[in-house]
Formats: structure tokens, C-alpha cells, sequence
């Protein structure tokens, strides 16, 4: 043993005088220098441990040499529950020896959540019991919930870089972050805001039922919500007000409020019959919605569009151009929509933006059928960018040339 370690080792062997001298509280070496101070949270483990109360604690330490004892203000506890000694740990620290909550200033929201959610208690039921043992808790707005919820530390997450930051008691919370935890929690937006509200804080605006249609885009699992950064399609707007009876500029107005961006695309005035039709992937008139692409529409899409609503491939382009969503420049399309059209623009798996090699004509040909050649000068034609080099075969692929 060190002579540090031998300065600082107890006088007495009774097995509760080791215990409070030890710094780890096991009655043994590392022993607790008598210079430095004893921590509040360390005299309540000791008290748990002991089953002594801590003023018997405090009073044994005093005798053993160490003066520096912090406690409370107020009286001390008569006693110490087990189960409430993680509570006063600090949070997030992930060694053994995680440091104790300190007493010279309030109790920090994230402290309160942070313990609920590993103790698998309500926040009201551990802010109570600090409160109890002597700790200044802050107040938010209102009382905590008491319901458990392992998703309020990240609820109130602001910076995910080094350490991260958090909000704290009764703080303002903008629009965007609502979008942004409820997307990384994959939960409802609406659901988060009530959440935050029931923790205390802020919000620019007054959450609604009506918000969990307005920021469901899509009909996926856990999924499906408009974040900060999602620019909702114009098709879902158009769907949501004619689902719920409201006004574009209504809807437009409650989605900047909510923290959204702006519509990918032209919302109009006053929307013709099939507009929710072209505006859908499936051409169904239900989500999912087409979303805009800097490579424009798929010309394909333009096509089975075509044959669904009985207009002319220009005027499916013209309308969904006013809606916001145009070709690419290079397109050219035919003046009639025709299946063998349709299949062969499903094979291809190339934007207006990407050269057609040769490995995707042969690929095209093979699952329609159809010769190399007669693929190339199709695609030619429909304003496809494939090098003039290459010769095509004009031999379908698996058929025998006689």
C-alpha cells in the first residue's frame, strides 16, 4: 500500500467505518482523502447502503476526521430508499464512479429525465423525491407528467455534436425542432408538441389534433411525417383539403406555422378533377405523391397518366408543369400514349440527366422483347442521350437469327 493510500486509510476496522471511509463505498482501498469534500449524493449512497439515516452518516463521517460534508439547506431526510440512489447520480456520466448531483444549483431538466427514463419512473415521481432529499428542482410551466416516457431526453435534445446540449426548464421551443425529434423518434410531430408542453415548455403555436393529418404524408409504419427539411408534395396538400373541408391558403398558413418548408410545387387556386389522379405515383389519387426531382418527371409516368385520365401526353405535360412538376429539357415525348411505350420506359432505369449505355439498351431489349436496335432508335426518339458509335443488334436476345 502507497503511502498516500496508507495516510488516508481509516484507523478503525469496523466494517462501517471502512465502508464510509472507502471511495467507492466497499470497504476498501481507494479510501476518501479526509482533506477533500464529501459529496451530498455520496452520504445518501452511504445512508442506503447502511440503512442509517444520513444524519447518522454525516455524524460518523465528522467523527472519522472529515469535516467537508456538503449537505442541503433544508433538514436532512430521515431516511434512503435503494431504489432512489440512481437518481441523484449525474446523468449520462458512464463510468463507475459517476459524480453526484451537486446542491449549489438547481436540478437540471435533463437530470430529471434522464434518471426517469433508466429507472423507468415518471418524471413527477423523481422530481418529487429529489425535491424530498433536499435538492432545488426547477418548475416549468406546469407539474411534470406522471407517465414514464424514454424518449423525453431526446425530445429536448438540441446539438447532437461532442457533448450535445439540451433544453432546460420553461424554455421556448421553435417549430423546426418539434419536426426534427419527432423525426428521429419516428413518432407523431403532434404527439412530440403535446409531450413538450406537458415538460414545461414553449411552442409558438398551439398544437392541434388536426396537425397529424396535415403531417402525414405518406401511410407508413412509424413513418410518414413532413419534417424540417421535407417540402410537402402538392399532392397531399390537395388530398388533406379535400379530406378535411379546409382552405389551401388555411392548410399552406398551419404548415409554415408548424415549422414546414414550402410545397414542392404549385398549389392551385382551384384544383381540377384529376389533379389528385396525376399528381399520384400510382395514378390512383392516393399517396404516395409524386415529389419534385431535379431530374424532372419520369416520361413514363407521363404516358400511364395519359391512357388513365384520356388526356394527350401534352396536356398531362402542361398540367402538371402549372402544378410544378416539368420534364426534363431533353424529353420528347410522342402525341399519343401507347403501351409498348409505357414497358419499354419501365425497363429503363436512366434519368434524362444519364447516358444510355449499351448495357442498358441490351437489358431494355431483353425484358420487352424487342431488338437492340429497335430499343436504341426508341429511345432516340423519345430524347434519350446514347452514344452514336455503338451498332445495335438488330437480332431480338434469345431468339435465333435464321
Amino acid at each position: 500500500m502507497s503511502r498516500a493510500s496508507e495516510r488516508h486509510a481509516p484507523e478503525s476496522q469496523d466494517p462501517d467505518d471502512l465502508l464510509l471511509a472507502s471511495r467507492n463505498l466497499n470497504a476498501r482501498y481507494p479510501w476518501q482523502d479526509p482533506a477533500g469534500q464529501v459529496e451530498y449524493g455520496r452520504v445518501l449512497d452511504a445512508a442506503a447502503r447502511l440503512k442509517w439515516s444520513p444524519a447518522a452518516v454525516v455524524s460518523r463521517l465528522d467523527a472519522l476526521g472529515y469535516a467537508d460534508i456538503q449537505r442541503p439547506d433544508g433538514p436532512l431526510p430521515d431516511a434512503v430508499e435503494p431504489d432512489d440512489v440512481p437518481l441523484v447520480r449525474s446523468a449520462g456520466a458512464g463510468s463507475y464512479r459517476a459524480p453526484w448531483v451537486g446542491l449549489d444549483e438547481p436540478v437540471a431538466l435533463k437530470q430529471i429525465l434522464e434518471s426517469a427514463a433508466l429507472a423507468d419512473r415518471s418524471p413527477a415521481d423523481v422530481a418529487r423525491r429529489m425535491t424530498a432529499y433536499g435538492y432545488q428542482v426547477g418548475t416549468g410551466a406546469r407539474p411534470l407528467p406522471e407517465t414514464a416516457d424514454p424518449r423525453d431526453v431526446a425530445l429536448i435534445r438540441t446539438e447532437r455534436r461532442s457533448y450535445g446540449t439540451w433544453l432546460d426548464w420553461g424554455e421556448e421551443v421553435p417549430a423546426p425542432h418539434v419536426l426534427g425529434v419527432a423525426l428521429e423518434l419516428s413518432c407523431s410531430p403532434y404527439v412530440a408538441a403535446k409531450r413538450l408542453i406537458a415538460l414545461g415548455f414553449r411552442l409558438p403555436y398551439t398544437p392541434e389534433p388536426e396537425d397529424e393529418r396535415l403531417l402525414k404524408y405518406a401511410d407508413t409504419p412509424g413513418g410518414g411525417w413532413l419534417g424540417r427539411w421535407t417540402a410537402p408534395p402538392v399532392g397531399h396538400i390537395l388530398a388533406v383539403a379535400r379530406d378535411t373541408g379546409r382552405s389551401h391558403a388555411d392548410l399552406l398558413a398551419r404548415l409554415h406555422e408548424l415549422g414546414c418548408q414550402r410545397p414542392d410545387g404549385n398549389v392551385p387556386d382551384t384544383p381540377q378533377a384529376d389533379d389528385l389522379v396525376l399528381l399520384s405515383a400510382n395514378l390512383d389519387g392516393r399517396a404516395p405523391w409524386l415529389w419534385k426531382s431535379s431530374a424532372g418527371l419520369q416520361p413514363r409516368h407521363i404516358l400511364r397518366a395519359s391512357l388513365v385520365t384520356g388526356r394527350t401526353p401534352a396536356q398531362v405535360t402542361e398540367r402538371l408543369a402549372t402544378l410544378g412538376h416539368g420534364l426534363h429539357e431533353n424529353a420528347n415525348l410522342p402525341a399519343v400514349a401507347t403501351e409498348p411505350d409505357i414497358r419499354l420506359l419501365e425497363t429503363l432505369t436512366r434519368s434524362y440527366r444519364d447516358d444510355v449505355h449499351l448495357e442498358h439498351v441490351l437489358r431494355c431489349a431483353t425484358l420487352t422483347g424487342r431488338s437492340p436496335s429497335a430499343v436504341a432508335t426508341r429511345l432516340k426518339e423519345l430524347g434519350y442521350r446514347l452514344p452514336d458509335e455503338v451498332t445495335y443488334p438488330e437480332v431480338v436476345p434469345g431468339v435465333r437469327a435464321e
